[in-house]
């Protein structure tokens, strides 16, 4: 299977799909990665030369299978791990080098996978060390989290171990969005979830979207994903294999078959 562009979408200029032509934006984009390389141990990397975009306003998907390093390009992103080439701007300043709290400073929310949430702490002492970067009153961003996430406001006493799955998952979240990032990246945030969860969790992605943020998620539920995106990127053995519109890729016999357990199935 050749790299490529499925539609217009944007990727790399060294053999990988092209960027530019989507989104509308002028001049650069929100993120902007270019030809990261990146892993655990110097000169073993994970990454290979790895580039994507992401824009205010949309939800980027990487998709691919295990150990494609869609995990470890997220936490190169979010400065938690060193990178050893290419570039990371966020609004045309270079993060590449900075560490993990700058990057938090400089706008970049991380909710990880696992380990995302103090469990022994109150939901409401989860969202104040969210904030921990920022200085002055919290008050309103408190407010505003419960306003976002309601089930929060009424659990804010309890212990964050005493949450269910989908709840842990929202107070992950708000703890990110305590910063005020302009770009929320999430490493499978649905995972282990109820459909119903699911949706949820979802639908207030895409209302954070439309609220200006870049979200940017990777996700092995991977149509369900691609379902509320704008784009996806598809990444194998740490480098770019496709990208394009979501749609586009959904409906692509080759994204479907390799990376989305089967052809798409007929109207």
């Amino acid at each position: 299977m050749s790299e490529g562009t499925i539609g217009p979408g944007r990727g790399s200029s060294r053999g990988q799909p092209a960027l530019g032509g989507m989104g509308g934006h002028v001049g650069a984009p929100h993120l902007q990665v270019t030809d990261l390389v990146a892993g655990y141990v110097r000169g073993l990397p994970v990454v290979h030369g790895v580039s994507i975009e992401v824009d205010r306003r949309e939800i980027v998907t990487l998709i691919g299978p295990n150990g494609a390093g869609k995990s470890t390009l997220l936490k190169a992103i979010a400065g938690l791990i060193a990178s050893e080439g290419g570039r990371v701007r966020l609004d045309g300043r270079d993060v590449t080098a900075l560490p993990a709290h700058e990057v938090v400073s400089s706008g970049i929310g991380f909710v990880p996978q696992t380990g995302n949430v103090f469990t022994t702490l109150t939901v409401h002492e989860n969202l104040k060390v969210g904030a921990h970067v920022i200085r002055g009153a919290l008050n309103e961003r408190l407010e505003r989290a419960y306003v976002l996430f309601p089930p929060l406001a009424a659990r804010r006493a309890l212990r964050a171990r005493a949450l269910s799955g989908g709840e842990r998952q929202m107070l992950a979240i708000a703890r990110a969005l305590m910063t005020d990032p302009t770009l929320l990246m999430l490493d499978e945030p649905t995972a282990g979830l109820a459909p119903r969860m699911v949706e949820d969790v979802f639908r207030h992605l895409r209302g954070l979207a439309e609220a200006r943020i870049a979200v940017l998620m990777v996700e092995q539920n991977a149509r369900a994903a691609l379902r509320v995106s704008d784009r996806g990127y598809v990444l194998t053995e740490g480098r770019n294999r496709f990208a394009g519109p979501a749609p586009a890729l959904l409906d692509d016999p080759r994204v479907a078959e390799a990376f989305l357990g089967g052809r798409r199935p007929g109207p």
